[in-house]
């Protein structure tokens, strides 16, 4: 054979391959997944934006105009009642990133409803703030979940740190001020500040939006990556903080050098969080754990090499991190004692 058609047979089994690796993967990508929460309640969804005109928003590109926010709410909801919510509606399907290499978002099943009437009680409030980057509607496994559990959970997006923000259906990216290259020093603490008050005025407003269902005394907050670092100081500032849990952070900050006076979970790297250990912080290392898995990255099907590109850890933990935490709410909003979850064979 002829060196012509060896090179034409090899071209032609190249493109053979490649045909059929594509149909593998917009076939596996069409696979439904399902989000669907676990605990007792039905869980309802809804969106706000949100004006914080006390504040200038320093991150955005153009200075003078009030912060805004967009946030994702999940909530116990009564029996019966609104519509299946998609899983990323409108401008949000921006956040689909991989093509055929990662589940299609229609076909991913939330397990919550939108425009679902709030179940009769008064719940806790759990403010959620994303990893640097992310935005609240990725978190829809986490949020459902402590939502089905009696809890309601105010996901915010911070405007210009996140990739995407929604706000008036009109896409809104990353500035270089909310989203730096470099956290160090200075930058790092102020944008924690920042991404702090965010948090405390989401509690605030989701307090006066659902009125009695809201229980204004019993507030925790919950971040994942530097998320984590604006909950830990949002509660350091709360008085109605009864806790915070960082989801595999690093603190930055005031709240990394006084350290946090009420009950705090730090979970995954303990990296900067001395002083909040020696104050009393759980600290849990999770063996095998990437740096995505608490979000809905860790959920839903991605080829293996964006799993690779992705770091995406060991299946599982980022379910047993939402175990952890399931444990905490429950002691810091209820005063029960502190237990850790059985995760033996998992």
């Amino acid at each position: 054979m002829t060196l012509k058609r060896v090179l034409a047979a090899a071209a032609a089994a190249v493109l053979l391959l490649g045909g059929a690796y594509a149909g593998f993967l917009g076939h596996r990508s069409r696979h439904p997944v399902s989000l669907a929460p676990d605990g007792p309640y039905r869980v309802g969804r809804a969106t706000h934006e949100l004006a914080d005109r006390s504040r200038t928003d320093e991150l955005a590109p153009l200075g003078g105009n009030p912060r805004v926010l967009a946030l994702t709410l999940w909530y116990p909801a009564a029996t019966g009642g609104g519509t299946p919510s998609p899983y990323a509606p409108g401008e949000w399907a921006a956040l689909h990133r991989f093509g055929w290499a990662q589940t299609n978002f229609t076909n991913i099943r939330t397990g919550t409803y939108d425009d679902a009437p709030l179940a009769t009680g008064t719940f806790p409030i759990v403010v959620l703030m994303p990893a640097l980057g992310l935005s609240a509607p990725q978190y829809a496994a986490l949020g459902a979940r402590l939502a089905s559990h009696g809890y309601l959970v105010a996901g915010v997006t911070p405007t210009y740190s996140a990739g995407l923000t929604v706000i008036g259906g009109q896409p809104i990216r990353a500035s270089a001020a909310g989203r730096p290259t470099d956290l160090a020093g200075p930058r790092g603490d102020r944008l924690a500040t920042v991404q702090a008050a965010d948090a405390r005025f989401a509690a605030g407003r989701v307090a006066v939006l659902l009125g009695a269902h809201a229980d204004a005394s019993r507030v925790i907050y919950v971040g994942h990556g530097f998320g984590g670092a604006a909950a830990l100081e949002a509660c350091r500032t709360d008085d109605h903080c009864r806790g915070a849990a960082d989801l595999d952070g690093t603190p930055y900050g005031q709240v990394a050098t006084s350290g946090l006076d009420k009950p705090a979970l730090l979970l995954g790297s303990a990296a900067g969080s001395r002083r909040l250990i020696a104050a009393g912080a759980r600290a849990y290392p999770l063996p095998g754990a990437g740096p995505l898995d608490m979000s809905d990255y860790a959920a839903y099907w991605l080829a293996a090499p964006v799993r690779r590109a992705l770091r995406l850890g060991d299946p599982g933990t980022g379910r047993i991190a939402e175990d952890y935490l399931a444990a905490f709410l429950d002691a810091v909003t209820n005063g029960t004692e502190w237990r850790a979850p059985d995760i033996v064979g998992r």
